[in-house]
């Protein structure tokens, strides 16, 4: 892991010039650009050949003769043969000598690889680099770990198909889309075993991810994506926000839940077996008489990263939750850094942020807000890892 001292002294040599918001191209890369362009930063989009499009061409930024921009929010696109590119020592020069601080996503992660994250890219993040690796499920202390010492609640994990009692869900990659889903459902090891085959023989997932998924019981009830973020700069006010939260869109499993019992009964081959590809987000809010059980999850969890991962979680992490008949939360995923639903809100902002700031607050904008604040009071150093 690259010390933060080592990360610091990076950051010594950008000197008083203003720093570049950069990031990977992905995930929620437009709405890191679109919060950096709305707090007065340039930006930097690291790109992949073939796909960088949308940022070099679609919503590259165009600014006036006094750097007001027009339109747009991406200023320079870096394109590179493979995202893994990024850890190269000549890209990490080009970042440092435009005085980049880069924010990471999913992406970033899962294409650069995770150890490179750790001990190759000698960049400043904006977040916490020691927390990545907690999201990974067949990690030994993985966000299942923070939670369990945290006190919070979690999805009842069945350690053998064989312990399946009820509905459970089956998560594992899929077989040839690795940054996607292979998840199934069962009721019974009968119904484990015959999903199971016709995944493995239709090329879906593979015999050594099923050995290694995680089984849990499927919570019956709406999910609920909470983006948080968590400020070591405050002072006065409370250092943990709710900005907003999101749901997803899955293929195919939401063409699965729009037909009728009868017609999803009549499926055949490949179209019985829903996928669980995330394509897209939505915005939602909270019956508010609920919100009073929401924060104290956010506080125990941004506690346990300071017991167990200090310095803790920094900035932005979302608490992925599904909610029972009774009332009752069970997080089911972390994401420890800017979560993948947040561009429903971007140029409009999150519905709790807005509230909360008086003005437009989407978690790009507000992730480029305390740059901005640390910048100011020279506190720079303590929200980069």
């Amino acid at each position: 892991m690259i010390a933060r001292e080592e990360v610091w002294e990076v950051l010594k040599g950008y000197g008083s010039e203003e720093v570049i918001v950069g990031v990977l191209a992905s995930h929620s890369a437009l709405d890191v650009c679109d919060g950096a362009v709305d707090e007065g930063f340039r930006t930097l989009a690291l790109c992949e050949e073939g796909r960088e499009e949308p940022y070099t061409r679609y919503f590259k930024a165009e600014r006036d003769a006094k750097g007001r921009v027009l339109r747009g929010v991406v200023d320079e696109a870096l394109v590179l043969p493979k995202f893994r590119e990024a850890i190269s020592p000549e890209v990490q020069d080009k970042l440092r000598t435009k005085r980049v601080l880069f924010v990471p996503n999913r992406s970033f992660v899962s294409y650069v690889g995770l150890e490179e994250v750790e001990d190759a890219f000698a960049l400043p993040l904006v977040g916490s680099r020691n927390l990545m690796r907690s999201e990974e499920r067949t990690e030994e202390k993985g966000y299942y770990w923070i939670l369990e010492k945290a006190g919070l609640p979690y999805p009842q994990h069945y350690t053998s198909p064989d312990e399946i009692e009820s509905l459970a869900i089956v998560k594992l990659p899929h077989k040839v889309k690795r940054l996607e889903r292979g998840f199934f459902t069962a009721t019974s090891r009968e119904e484990y075993d015959e999903k199971a085959r016709r995944l493995l023989e239709g090329g879906v997932i593979t015999p050594e991810d099923l050995a290694a998924a995680r089984i849990e019981k499927y919570i019956l009830g709406p999910v609920f994506n909470f983006d948080f973020f968590y400020s070591p700069l405050e002072g006065t006010g409370e250092p943990l926000e709710l900005l907003g939260i999101d749901w997803r869109f899955e293929t195919s499993l939401d063409g699965h839940v729009r037909l009728p019992a009868e017609q999803q009964l009549t499926l055949r081959g490949d179209e019985r077996d829903p996928e669980y590809m995330v394509t897209g987000h939505n915005s939602a809010t909270l019956r508010e008489s609920l919100l009073r059980k929401v924060f104290p999850l956010a506080e125990r969890y941004v506690e346990a990263t300071q017991r167990y991962f200090p310095p803790g979680v920094i900035g932005p992490f979302t608490l992925q939750t599904c909610v029972d008949k009774d009332l009752d939360f069970f997080i089911y995923d972390v994401s420890p850094r800017i979560g993948g639903g947040t561009n429903v809100h971007m140029a409009v902002g999150h519905p709790y942020g807005n509230v909360l700031w008086r003005s437009r607050m989407s978690t790009g904008r507000r992730v480029a807000l305390e740059i901005r604040r640390a910048l100011d009071s020279g506190q720079l150093p303590r929200i980069i890892t």
